[in-house]
């Protein structure tokens, strides 16, 4: 075929489409119909079904809405069950809102030290251009949801409730990303003009107080105390009075945050198994231990996640959720569509080729809270999603075993739990990917 797609090509193309009965009839359907419920493989949709033999969750679902906080949402909702035992009631939800005012406020910090760190770099350098794109993002990584609890604690979501903004972050962004951009072309500009670091700290404090002016007025202001009562299930009352969030955390946050380790499968040719990661710019809280990953194998993610729901707890993942998932009807399957036969195509990208080429990466983050055992292998996971009630199982998909291993990247679980050789790799010094690395796109 020559360099230039020429009339002769496209000719060609179109009597071979139109010579196709098949490809008339699939174009037909497709042009009145959604490719997705004509693709929808119904051998897969009824084969799948909501119920597992390891249940843990008895409690509703929560909704993030218009947010991209599914990671404070699942690292919240990891929590809240133990909570809500200790409380003695049906449900519970530490504020999620809370927890994003102070997220926003330290990535602000420690986006404003990266560009400090880069400012003697040319403007349309990698790094800084990626810093750039993403002054004010939603996402983050367990290690800063654990981080954000140890400093700022946790308060129930009555109060700090949830707002518009809190719920619908758009326009709170837009305006955080004009203050934060705002102020890096101004530290760029101090610092080529020879300015010292105490001098572009007091800029950078210029601009932290903006942005903890539009974080109040879009979120509120955060408690430095709550007073604390509460009537349990059973209609009893309890009255435990004032306490600072961190003093709320210390009494209701059963479990031990600093014992888990963040898992990974990342298959490309450049990462190992049992080496440890971790990405270049990517953190909230300065000072915090860094966001480490520990890369293993598929089927080690697989069996720490399943011992540890038959232990009754939940664990905290992040996935590419958009693969092969339906939303009505709560469902992720490898071949749950069958856009091959559609498009008379043959789909063989690997996981890893998907990572290379910019066709995955981590999108969200959920809670495993249920596993189907047969036989001692897991055939299908339930979750609790953050998206609402009204899809899946009142709000909780089931995710066929194939999906996992194609489309989870991380869990965390507690250090305990791993094999003597990948708790040693844990002391190793990470290697450090790039900024731009999908192994940080949860952050994004």
């Amino acid at each position: 075929m020559p360099r230039a797609l020429e009339t002769a090509t496209v000719e060609q193309l179109g009597k071979q489409f139109g010579a196709s009965p098949d490809y008339r009839v699939v174009q037909n359907a497709v042009t009145t119909t959604s490719v997705d419920e004509i693709a929808l493989d119904r051998a897969v949709v009824t084969a799948t079904e909501h119920s597992v033999s390891n249940l843990l969750d008895d409690w509703t679902v929560t909704d993030q809405k218009k947010s991209g906080r599914c990671w404070l949402f699942a690292g919240a909702n990891l929590l809240r069950v133990g909570a809500a035992r200790a409380l003695g009631v049906r449900d519970f939800e530490f504020s999620q809102n809370h927890l994003m005012f102070w997220d926003k406020l330290e990535k602000a910090n420690h986006w404003l030290e990266s560009v400090i760190d880069t400012a003697d770099r040319d403007v349309d350098d990698r790094t800084v251009a990626h810093l750039l794109e993403h002054p004010a993002e939603d996402g983050g990584q367990w290690n800063m949801f654990v981080a954000l609890v140890r400093k700022h604690g946790l308060v129930p979501k009555v109060s700090m409730p949830e707002t518009q903004s809190s719920s619908d972050t758009g326009r709170m962004n837009r305006a955080l990303s004009t203050v934060l951009r705002q102020a890096a072309r101004d530290l760029r500009a101090e610092a080529a003009a020879g300015a010292r670091a105490e001098d572009l700290r007091e800029a950078k404090a210029e601009a932290l107080a903006a942005v903890h002016r539009v974080l109040c007025i879009h979120l509120g202001t955060p408690p430095d105390r709550i007073f604390w009562q509460w009537t349990d299930k059973d209609r009893g009352f309890h009255r435990e009075g004032w306490l600072t969030p961190c003093e709320f955390a210390d009494r209701y946050a059963m479990l031990p945050l600093d014992d888990y380790v963040c898992l990974v499968h990342d298959p490309r040719p450049t990462s190992t198994p049992g080496r440890t990661y971790t990405v270049e710019h990517l953190g909230n809280v300065i000072d915090a231990p860094p966001v480490v990953y520990l890369n293993t194998e598929a089927d080690v993610l697989k069996r720490l996640t399943m011992d540890t729901l038959l232990d009754g707890e939940p664990v905290w993942f992040g996935c590419d959720t958009g693969q092969m998932a339906n939303g009505d009807l709560g469902v992720w399957d490898a071949r749950l569509y069958d856009y091959d036969a559609i498009y008379d195509i043959e789909t063989t990208m690997s996981k890893s080729d998907r990572l290379l080429h910019h066709a995955s990466l981590m999108t969200h983050a959920m809670l495993f809270t249920g596993v189907d055992v047969v036989d001692g292998v897991p055939r299908r996971w339930r979750v609790e999603n953050s998206w609402g009630d009204n899809r899946g199982d009142k709000g909780f998909w089931t995710m066929n075993d194939n999906w996992f291993a194609e489309h989870v990247f991380e869990v965390a679980v507690r250090r305990e739990r791993l094999p003597d050789d990948l708790r040693s790799a844990l002391g190793e010094d990470p290697v450090v990917l790039p900024a731009w690395d999908p192994m940080g796109a949860l952050a994004r």
